[in-house]
């Protein structure tokens, strides 16, 4: 269907700093960070071991009916809830929603991380009678998507791409291009993470864990493009935007958001780990010509930008390759730690705000440009801008490039 277009009508996110995009962007804004120490996990960690984890609304998280909560870990929690805000905004019908015509597309790295550490912990005891029937659906893959299907009582197309950081971006890739096709009419998508110990014990084992040799305080060890960078942290959280086709949306007369209008998903053939400077050139160029865009069309980069050596000089090589210092750059990482499958989601969401109230949110902990990231326009102070059209990019392990491009409604 050529001439359909896709907008975004609803918006919801659980993050380390706020529970709705409008406080999250004030958090951003006053340059808060989510990022703490986490003695709890001193059993299995150093005690100086640092993540960005969320603090849930139990009232909240209460409010889910039961026959749906009790199958659901943090991964799946999250998701519901920010899903829950994202139709809540949109105006979406429980007709609308059961009509077979509305689905979603929702994803994470893995499940409930915590959820699978339980079982298996349990099992290892020899204690596998204590295993909750419910773990399963707790710990598989899609628990997200079907997890939030079940809740909103969506009974169109689920899908669930696993793509570890990217995923969630992926996520709403795959629902534009569904609505694209005309297969559906709405669409939520995004994706949760969950942080757990053995998640940031992994990141330490690719030696892509943030070290603190400086002995810096939490909030200043994220550092995405910085001279003095030396990793990512880890932090969790979800985000949900409710997709539809225009027509649809017109039609019901909701307040549109933004627009979706390209999207590039693609592998670098070259290395699982190691970020690749050419694969997110192609996937950047892409994206932008599926939105018929040059890039001195672009007003905002939200970078991926995790905080490690080679992942940020890679991008940042990219995105001087193709926007030179023209285009403002921003990460929001040093703020919320890397919220691995749902940070592409998130920091999407963050993005919308930073369009409604004409703003962008500078860098947290950028105060110099590593000599490999320099050369771009990065936004180290919140800046007052305009902002018509964004690019928001998102790569992960196993060579992947995600990038999205969205513009304010018109």
């Amino acid at each position: 269907m050529p001439n359909t277009r896709v907008v975004i009508t609803g918006a919801g996110v659980i993050s380390s700093l706020a529970h709705n995009r409008q406080d999250l962007l004030a958090a951003l804004l006053n340059r808060a960070c989510g990022v703490r120490a986490m003695p709890e996990w001193a059993d299995t960690l150093p005690p100086d071991t640092v993540a960005a984890p969320v603090t849930l609304d139990q009232d909240a998280v209460m409010k889910i009916d039961r026959r749906f909560r009790r199958s659901m870990g943090p991964a799946a929690l999250f998701a519901t809830l920010a899903a829950a805000q994202a139709v809540a905004e949109s105006g979406l019908s429980e007709d609308i929603l059961g009509s077979g015509r509305a689905g979603c597309s929702v994803s994470t790295t893995m499940g409930s991380a915590s959820s699978i550490m339980e079982s298996c912990s349990l099992l290892l005891q020899g204690r596998q009678d204590y295993i909750s029937a419910q773990q399963f659906f707790k710990s598989a893959a899609h628990t997200a998507a079907f997890n939030v299907a079940n809740a909103m009582g969506l009974r169109g197309v689920q899908l669930s791409p696993c793509s570890a950081c990217a995923s969630s971006l992926q996520a709403i890739g795959v629902a534009y291009e569904q609505i694209l096709l005309g297969r559906q009419d709405v669409m939520l998508a995004g994706g949760s993470d969950e942080v757990t110990p053995s998640v940031t014990l992994t990141f330490q084992q690719l030696f892509a864990q943030a070290e603190n040799k400086e002995n810096r305080p939490p909030d200043q060890i994220s550092r995405p493009f910085d001279v003095a960078r030396t990793g990512l942290v880890c932090g969790e959280g979800a985000g949900i935007v409710v997709l539809e086709s225009l027509e649809h949306a017109v039609s019901r007369g909701a307040r549109i958001l933004a627009e979706v209008t390209g999207y590039a998903t693609m592998s670098s053939g070259e290395h699982i780990s190691q970020s690749d400077q050419r694969a997110i050139g192609r996937c950047m160029t892409a994206a932008l010509a599926d939105a018929d865009l040059r890039p001195e069309d672009v007003d905002l980069v939200s970078a991926h930008a995790t905080g490690t050596r080679q992942g940020d000089a890679e991008e940042a090589a990219a995105l001087r390759d193709l926007f030179g210092a023209n285009t403002p750059v921003s990460s929001l990482k040093g703020h919320l730690g890397h919220t691995l499958a749902a940070s592409g989601a998130i920091e999407l969401v963050a993005v919308l705000e930073m369009l409604a109230q004409n703003i962008i949110v500078g860098t947290k902990n950028l105060t110099a440009a590593g000599p490999d990231c320099a050369g771009l326009d990065h936004v180290q102070a919140n800046r007052t801008a305009s902002i018509g059209t964004f690019v928001k990019n998102s790569f992960a392990f196993g060579g992947v490039s995600a990038v999205l491009v969205g513009k304010a409604f018109a």
